[in-house]
């Protein structure tokens, strides 16, 4: 009693965790705080299917909504999630044993229960549907009954179900674990529970997308706990993954399965593909897509960069202090970077003689545009800090793309020689300017290292301090 206790905790705070990194897309954002008490209207978990799925749905709200209405507005999420199509399956989602008014009394196993139901429809399945190398995996029909599985204690025919919606794409996810990260490290992951306790596994699933963030050798000299902060610090800070789990909800004999496989799950949009299969002891690249499912991608792709680019120019025309402008660009930088990663294999040419389909080349179109805005606002951002930092800053990417700029061979070598006399020309004016820029900004140190001596009841825009 107590262990399922503590799961259904550890539950709560990683889906209500979950949640709010998806209602922070909602207009205008929202945020769960007590997941039992604030699911009860039902008004958030519409603005949670609305963003997830992107459709709008009718939702009765306001301050004088009695149960009445939280009931209808459950009623309608339910209606929303029957009519989807299981993507493994293609037959509706089944709904076993949840209904509405357990929804509205807040009862903490049906909220878990369909809350876990949304993250798998929506996040797991969905992901990893689109894994090329799993395809075969997909469509097998074998049970989960070789995974441990956290459903044990729950009735016979609603455990059948949910084994059934869950059972390839659970091993579709621990498959991926296994041929992206710890095949490489000659890491043991069986499951979703211990497997992960030590941290390493989430260090390794880290290391598969940026191997320059962990040195696996010290990862494997570490505590659990040491592993596991990291791991997820990294995670959220250069990948910008959110952290869904505490290292103490982790670091126990048996962690909760569907929390790691929803935080797991996450790494997987930034890394859906593992590039190469091993065949011999040789790496033979493996088709990656199927031509059907590979339109369908380049055009879910294309509306997504055109949505970007959008929300760019409104970000970069709103109102705000430096600061928050730079956080949001860095926000937007991420965003656009771990997409390019994963999408980097669809832009590759097919045919034989190197041309883009034309997906591919209206999508290689819109990433030129976002990567233009984004460099645009950068520039932007750079010249407005104050002082010489605005100027270095403007110096900075004039140097970037004098240095980037390609050097065009002609068939004449005179006009070749003319070409780098050019550009030698260009790279020396950019290096003097370089040194007037760090004259001037010796100079402003030197000021206001005096102004603090000697004024030191004064801050730098004149004003007194207190």
């Amino acid at each position: 009693l107590q262990r399922a206790t503590q799961q259904e905790a550890v539950q709560k705070r990683t889906f209500t965790k979950w949640i709010n990194s998806h209602l922070a897309k909602h207009k205008p954002p929202l945020e769960v705080n007590d997941l039992f008490e604030d699911i009860k209207d039902g008004v958030k978990l519409l603005a949670l299917l609305e963003v997830l799925s992107g459709q709008r749905l009718p939702c009765e709200q306001g301050r004088q909504i009695k149960r009445i209405h939280w009931v209808s507005n459950i009623g309608t999420a339910l209606k929303f999630l029957e009519g989807r199509k299981s993507v493994y399956r293609g037959s509706p989602i089944k709904l076993v044993n949840i209904h509405a008014t357990d929804i509205a009394d807040g009862r903490p196993s049906i909220v878990l229960g369909l809350i876990w139901t949304i993250i798998l429809y929506f996040q797991i399945e969905e992901l990893t549907s689109n894994l090329p190398a799993l395809q075969a995996l997909s469509n097998s029909n074998s049970s989960v009954e070789s995974l441990p599985s956290s459903e044990a204690g729950s009735p016979p025919m609603k455990r059948k179900v949910v084994n059934k919606f869950q059972g390839n794409a659970k091993k579709a996810l621990l498959k991926w674990v296994q041929c992206t990260a710890a095949k490489h490290h000659g890491i043991q992951v069986k499951d979703f529970g211990p497997s992960w306790r030590d941290g390493v596994a989430f260090q390794s699933v880290v290391h598969a997308i940026r191997p320059d963030l962990v040195d696996m050798e010290v990862v494997r000299r570490r505590s659990n706990r040491e592993n596991l902060e990291e791991a997820f610090a990294l995670a959220e800070n250069e990948l910008g993954i959110p952290r869904l789990l505490d290292a103490e909800d982790v670091d126990v004999d048996k962690p909760d399965e569907k929390s790691i496989m929803t935080y797991v799950a996450q790494f997987l949009k930034h890394y859906p593909n593992p590039h190469q299969s091993e065949t011999d002891g040789q790496q033979d690249e493996v088709p990656l897509f199927k031509p059907r499912e590979e339109r369908k991608m380049l055009r879910e792709l294309k509306v997504f960069l055109d949505q970007l680019e959008r929300d760019v120019l409104r970000a970069q025309g709103a109102d705000g202090n430096l600061t928050d402008k730079y956080h949001a660009f860095k926000s937007f930088r991420v965003q656009y970077e771990m997409k390019k990663k994963q999408t980097e294999p669809l832009l590759q040419p097919v045919n034989r003689d190197c041309k883009l389909s034309v997906d591919q080349a209206l999508v290689k179109q819109a990433w030129e545009r976002v990567s233009a805005r984004l460099l645009d606002w950068h520039i932007h951002l750079d010249k407005s800090l104050p002082g010489p930092l605005g100027v270095i800053g403007a110096w900075l990417h004039r140097a970037e793309m004098a240095l980037r700029e390609d050097i065009s061979i002609q068939h004449a070598h005179d006009e070749t020689a003319n070409i780098l006399h050019r550009k030698l020309e260009q790279h020396r004016v950019t290096v003097e300017d370089f040194k007037v820029h760090r004259a001037a900004e010796k100079t402003h140190s030197e000021n206001m290292t005096l102004c603090n001596i000697y004024y030191p009841y004064y801050n730098h825009s004149g004003q007194q301090q207190r």
